[in-house]
Order: C-alpha cells, then sequence, then structure tokens
C-alpha cells in the first residue's frame, strides 16, 4: 500500500463542500455514517463507480449500497410498495438498507446494481453523512472504505490504512457508534428476505410486515453486499467458540473474563456482556489484534441473539476459508 495519504478533512461548512465538490467531480470521499465508514463516489457516474471497484479491488458482481438523505430522494430511484414504504418510516434514518426494484429513470450506475434489475438503498442517520449527501446533490454509492474481504472502517484511520492515495479524502467523524453494517431487507419480490443482519433486527421488521424469511445466500451472485462467503477478515486467521488462546493467538473476549487464559494480546467486546457495546467494539478490536506475531485471533462464543446474530455473521464470514 501506497504511503501517500487522503486529505483529512474536518466536517464543517467549507469541508463539506469541499467534499460534495469532489464527489460530483468523480472523486472519491470516505464518510463516516453510523454503522461503518463508506468509501463514496457519484452513484450516476460510470466512471465513479467504476474507481470504487477498482479502489477496494472489490469484484463487480458484488452490489453497492446507494447512500441518499431522505426517503424522498429514494423513491426517486427505487419502487416503493407499502411495506417498503412502512419499514422506510419506521426504520430511516438509520442501519437499514432495503433491496427494491430500480427505476428505469433512475439515472444511476448500472455497475451499481451489478447487472441486476434491483438497487440497494439507504437513508443514513449520522450528521456528517447526512451533510455531505445534500452537499453532494446526488446519490452516493458508498460501501465500506477499505479493501475489499477486510475489516470494516470505523475510524477515520482505518480508511486511511487500508486505502491510502485511493480515495482523494476522509471525513473525519470519529468512530462509527454503531460499528456493524446495515441489515439489508430484499423488498424486491412477493416474499421478503433477509440477506444480511445488522443493527435493526429481524424480528423488529416482522412486526411491522410479517415473517420474513432468511436468505443462505449465493456468494457467487450475490444481491447485496456482505454475501461474499469470506469477508470482514483479518490478516490473522479467525478461530471461532474458544475458550482460551494459545501463546501465539492474540484472544477476543466477550464478558467476564478474569478467569480466561492466554494469548499474546487480549480485547474484550464488552465486560458486561452487552451486544451493543460488541457490536461497536467488533472491526476495531479485530483490527487492533490483527499484530505481526499473532497467527490467529481466537474469539470466545457470542450468544446466537438480538445484535448476537449479526456480530457471529460478521464473525463465521471472517473465519471462512478465503479464496
Amino acid at each position: 500500500m501506497s504511503t501517500q495519504r487522503p486529505e483529512i478533512l474536518h466536517p464543517n461548512a467549507a469541508a463539506l463542500q469541499k467534499a460534495g465538490t469532489l464527489l460530483r467531480a468523480g472523486e472519491l470521499v470516505a464518510f463516516p455514517t453510523e454503522t461503518v465508514y463508506g468509501l463514496g463516489g457519484d452513484a450516476t457516474s460510470e466512471a465513479a463507480v467504476a474507481a470504487i471497484f477498482a479502489a477496494k479491488g472489490r469484484p463487480q458482481f458484488n452490489p453497492l449500497i446507494v447512500h441518499v438523505p431522505d426517503a424522498a430522494s429514494a423513491e426517486r430511484i427505487a419502487v416503493f410498495d407499502e411495506r417498503a414504504e412502512a419499514v422506510a418510516e419506521q426504520f430511516w434514518p438509520g442501519p437499514l438498507t432495503l433491496v427494491l426494484r430500480r427505476r428505469d429513470e433512475a439515472g444511476l450506475s448500472l455497475l451499481v446494481s451489478a447487472g441486476l434489475d434491483t438497487v440497494a438503498v439507504r437513508v443514513p442517520n449520522h450528521p456528517i453523512g447526512q451533510a455531505l449527501l445534500k452537499a453532494a446533490g446526488r446519490p452516493v454509492a458508498a460501501p465500506s472504505a477499505n479493501r475489499s474481504g477486510a475489516v470494516s472502517p470505523t475510524t477515520p484511520m482505518h480508511v486511511v490504512e487500508s486505502l491510502g492515495e485511493r480515495v482523494a479524502a476522509v471525513l473525519a467523524g470519529g468512530r462509527c457508534p454503531v460499528g456493524l453494517e446495515s441489515t439489508v431487507l430484499d423488498l424486491s419480490g412477493e416474499t421478503p428476505v433477509l440477506l444480511r443482519p445488522g443493527a435493526v433486527l429481524r424480528e423488529e421488521i416482522e412486526r411491522l410486515i410479517g415473517p420474513i424469511l432468511v436468505s443462505s445466500g449465493d456468494p457467487d451472485a450475490p444481491k447485496s453486499p456482505g454475501q461474499l462467503a469470506s469477508h470482514y477478515a483479518p490478516r490473522a486467521s479467525v478461530r471461532l467458540n474458544a475458550h482460551g488462546a494459545e501463546d501465539d493467538e492474540a484472544l477476543l473476549s466477550f464478558g467476564p473474563d478474569r478467569f480466561v487464559r492466554g494469548g499474546r494480546e487480549k480485547l474484550n467486546l464488552s465486560l458486561e456482556g452487552d451486544l451493543n457495546e460488541a457490536a461497536a467494539n467488533l472491526f476495531h478490536h479485530l483490527r487492533a489484534l490483527d499484530k505481526p506475531g499473532v497467527r490467529a485471533i481466537a474469539v470466545m462464543p457470542i450468544p446466537e441473539e438480538g445484535l448476537g446474530v449479526a456480530i457471529n455473521d460478521r464473525l463465521r464470514r471472517a473465519a471462512a476459508p478465503r479464496g
């Protein structure tokens, strides 16, 4: 990776105007959302979207999420039915992405949808992300701001370390409060399908629109980001359901761990066993433990309930065999 750094912009009015200008000129700008930092590019520009794929080293069959400032903007690029309207009213702005039929007149780069007739769209709930979208004045395609398959970024320095000169600027907004990518819900067909778990829980959505299927996912033909078999992976391998660590491993623990032994390094997702805190810490801690000399990161069990479903999804993909 090049040691050249992107420009770090502190989000005042002038910086936001500059970031919007960069996006309209086809440049890439990383920015904070409540979930992770996104690598933003003009979603209406084939060249800008292609630059996102190139910067990340991302397979072009893997669709991108389009970010807009409000539901009205989303309805200009995607077809909403009653289910989508209800879910958007309840959870937007927030960490929920909807996969919907793309409008013919949407004006989006077809590369955004990876050849599908659907589009993944989200209204983020972060003041800096919102301000940037308004300054850009157009839909912004924004996958996580890191090299493809690697651990997602939750701080500005994570972006710099992963992408270097591949991004023109980074809007610095501190650490992301949620720390896990958005829930992805496919409403493009008759039956709602959960494509990726996240901070908006399946149970919360089902209370609004009824039963939802859970996709087993096809990593060779994903309908949304986050469905590749190996994803969110540090350089070190990941060992799940550990109850201790070897001398050449790091330990990622959860809950009270004073009797857990071993490991060159140790970090705890949440001493209190709080799944919200664990989600916010997950990617940050994986990066911090991924040091030279660490062969593997041993991860203690996380309850498969609530936000633990999304945490375990990310951990299983991080631990999956790598191509």
